[in-house]
């Protein structure tokens, strides 16, 4: 991925990065896969896309317990296309020369983690056996047009890459906050994944504040569409599981629950939570989005 433009600025921040992504740390070896249990819940019981609903909370535990597992494997397709795209881009702009050593130096950093990340990701479906069953990110035509057409060093791109980091964090530190509540083995992918991605999360706020900077307002105003498509299509995917996943823990038709999940005011309060640190970051740089 070629570096943005600008090749001294956020200097001190990229050797900061750089230096706490040295040592690696094996996302594989930071989770206790021996504690891994389809006896346990993946998400604490307020991140079920179904909590509140009656019907849902008159369920057996045992079938609840399930639907949070393959949920939170949806979660885990999410980081598996993110991070195909993102590891692609960066894989792309290798073909150039590597004018500033340090940025591209840190991006192949992002690199390695991204891959550890969804090797971990991999690993937790392999021992599992639960399958990938929500495959909608892959048919996601307009967001993966986005996301693979939008020049690598732009405002735009890196703004995307923004939400798809920035939800996904929050998700994970509300799982750290409850681990308690949670598998063991659930809560160390969610601890390993929150501390590379904070790095990562730093990296674009930096390169999106930079790149916005030197940009007009009319070319800012021109953003804000398709950051608002981007934002919806990624939320309608990453919070709201398609009827594949309601089948897949036994709740038929999936299509049925699937609408209870869109409309219910629980789960509109809780996906509200973790879109407000993402509208906030990009509010600060006049990016004004509606949730």
């Amino acid at each position: 991925m070629p570096p943005p433009a600008g090749h001294g600025g956020g200097a001190a921040l990229l050797e900061q990065l750089a230096r706490n992504s040295t040592p690696y740390h094996d996302p594989l070896a930071r989770v206790d896969w021996e504690a891994l249990s389809l006896d346990a819940f993946w998400l604490p019981p307020r991140a079920i896309s179904l909590h509140g609903d009656p019907r849902f909370e008159a369920l057996p535990e045992a079938q609840r317990r399930g639907l949070s597992q393959h949920e939170f494997v949806g979660f885990i397709a999410a980081g598996l296309w993110l991070e195909g795209i993102f590891m692609e881009r960066i894989a792309r702009g290798l073909r150039r020369p590597p004018h500033d050593l340090a940025r591209t130096g840190y991006l192949l950093h992002e690199l390695r983690e991204e891959c550890g990340h969804s090797l971990m990701f991999l690993e937790l479906m392999r021992r599992s056996g639960l399958g990938l069953v929500d495959e909608r990110y892959w048919r996601a035509r307009a967001l993966n047009l986005l996301a693979r057409v939008a020049p690598a060093d732009s405002a735009l791109f890196w703004a995307c890459v923004l939400i798809g980091e920035e939800v996904p964090d929050r998700l994970n530190r509300f799982l750290r906050r409850h681990r308690g509540e949670i598998c063991p083995a659930i809560a160390d992918i969610a601890t390993a994944h929150a501390i590379d991605e904070a790095r990562h999360i730093a990296h674009a706020r930096e390169v999106v504040e930079r790149r916005l900077g030197a940009m007009p307002v009319w070319r800012r105003r021109a953003l804000v569409p398709l950051l608002q498509l981007a934002l919806r299509q990624f939320v309608g995917l990453f919070c709201y599981p398609g009827p594949a996943v309601y089948e897949a823990a036994g709740l038929r038709p999936g299509r049925v629950w699937a609408e209870r999940a869109r409309a219910n005011p629980a789960r509109r309060a809780f996906v509200a939570e973790l879109l407000g640190t993402a509208l906030r970051s990009l509010r600060l740089f006049g990016l004004e989005l509606r949730p």
